[in-house]
């Protein structure tokens, strides 16, 4: 059945121009196509969006809202564009709000040991201004030089500190929100502790933009730590070698701060991609990082390498060759994604299946001849299965779609998540039942439409 717009696309733009007067309003293609699109072909956006709004203050924000409210527009907050699940891409007839020149680092207090910031603030760019302070900022994903602490806020990032400092949820101490009806709240505080009350805090961490827009974050810094950091590499037969050796390191007692895998491929790629020689034919490479603990903390890494045959073992406390480690890391899905087009998976299980699931994936790769690179925060048993294609198909065929929900699977049974930190967006959401069962599912839903009851926040995202 045919329906008519009461209004026209014009007369919502000038409607929005009057309730936002201080954002920049993009309506022409070049740019709300690159907004909507993250990176993907424009052929292959659902429909256009009906303006990309990047805006600098709360009250415009709140006219973005207003005018969503008033004409029924979906509103998708962005701000570095950096999702891998399609949680920030422009969704047809709606609007993309842009918080990414909301840069501003209001406050670094080393006496509180907390910042504050706009949620428009890069990652790296905080931790770097912490460090004059004598401070640090711990959350530290692949994604650090490029990734906002908004987006990271949005959704819940992990990364390559997580296994000592926790994920990004573990450094937010307070946020103030606007909700999708206009109010702007404060939850949460500076206090590394506060009890009373629900926890509002922590529900908005995670939310990917679906419960209200971030617009200042309140987070935890750490004093920089006393002593010399190592950083080191080994080389073990597989990834199921290296999964145990990481299960010791973790229980050990030392709280090493990095605990990263690379499959034989990937390390290969790398090498490809930098031009170096780490790796060691098809051996996987573990890279750790230690801050504390001295030559003791040493001294048990050394045994416990040793007890599992690690080859080629390095540690290094020149601050070169450690940069050159944590690149090497940081570089690892462009010199993946070189070889096809991808699926990178995002999965964690417990500890102890760790091995277990890294052994699954190979077997999935070699039962439905699919490549798949691995890698992955091994710390905190989080697995990064990257899946490849020809770059000359646009679409995955269907044995890397079936390879993916084979590993999806496992994850759920070995007691994982089909998301440790990438958040759902619209590949996963579909899973949302098999992975919390149907009355969490329920009480995510009234959630949902609670604090956003006209559905107008990143629709069909997080949750479907």
């Amino acid at each position: 059945m045919m329906t008519f717009d009461a209004y026209t696309n014009d007369e919502k733009i000038s409607y929005l121009k009057t309730q936002a007067p201080h954002a920049d309003i993009h309506v022409d293609d070049a740019v709300t196509q690159k907004y909507s699109a993250n990176g993907r072909a424009a052929s292959e956006i659902d429909g256009k969006i009906l303006a990309y709004v990047a805006i600098s203050d709360v009250d415009d924000i709140k006219g973005v809202l207003k005018t969503a409210r008033k004409f029924h527009l979906p509103v998708v907050p962005q701000t570095a564009d950096s999702s891998t699940v399609i949680g920030a891409d422009g969704i047809d007839s709606g609007l993309i709000l842009s918080t990414a020149k909301m840069t501003t680092i209001k406050e670094i207090s080393p006496d509180d040991g907390v910042a504050v910031v706009e949620p428009g603030v890069v990652n790296g760019d905080l931790d770097k201004a912490a460090r004059e302070h004598g401070m640090f900022y711990a959350p530290d994903p692949g994604s650090k030089p490029i990734s906002s602490v908004g987006g990271n806020v949005g959704t819940n990032a992990g990364g390559m500190s997580t296994v000592k400092y926790g994920a990004t949820r573990d450094s937010v101490l307070g946020l103030k929100v606007v909700l999708a009806d206009g109010r702007e709240i404060k939850v949460g505080g500076r206090t590394y502790k506060q009890a009373f009350g629900y926890d509002l805090t922590h529900l908005f961490v995670g939310s990917e933009g679906t419960l209200g827009i971030v617009t200042e974050i309140t987070v935890k810094l750490y004093p920089i730590p006393l002593g010399t950091s190592v950083m080191g590499s080994a080389f073990f037969s597989d990834m199921a070698a290296l999964a145990a050796t990481v299960k010791d390191l973790r229980m050990s007692g030392i709280y090493p701060v990095m605990l990263e895998a690379l499959d034989g491929k990937t390390t290969a790629a790398l090498d490809e991609y930098e031009g170096t020689h780490y790796a060691e034919g098809n051996d996987a490479m573990l890279i750790f990082r230690v801050d504390a603990g001295g030559q003791e903390a040493l001294d048990v890494v050394e045994k416990i390498l040793n007890n599992h045959e690690a080859k080629h073992v390095h540690v290094t406390s020149d601050e070169h060759e450690k940069k050159a480690l944590e690149k090497l890391r940081q570089d690892m899905l462009p010199a993946v994604f070189a070889h096809g087009n991808h699926i990178m998976e995002d999965m964690a299980v417990p500890l102890s299946k760790l091995a277990e699931m890294v052994d699954y994936v190979n077997q999935v790769a070699e039962e439905l001849d699919v490549d798949i690179y691995t890698a992955g925060h091994a710390g905190d048993g989080n697995v990064h299965p990257s899946l490849l294609w020809p770059k000359d198909q646009p679409e995955p065929p269907a044995k890397v779609l079936e390879a993916t929900r084979r590993l999806l699977k496992k994850a759920l049974e070995l007691d994982g998540t089909i998301s440790g930190e990438h958040a759902v967006g619209m590949l996963k959401n579909q899973w949302t039942n098999a992975e919390l069962g149907f009355d969490v599912d329920m009480i995510q839903h009234q959630i949902k439409e609670l604090f956003d009851p006209m559905g107008i926040l990143n629709p069909k995202r997080k949750i479907n």
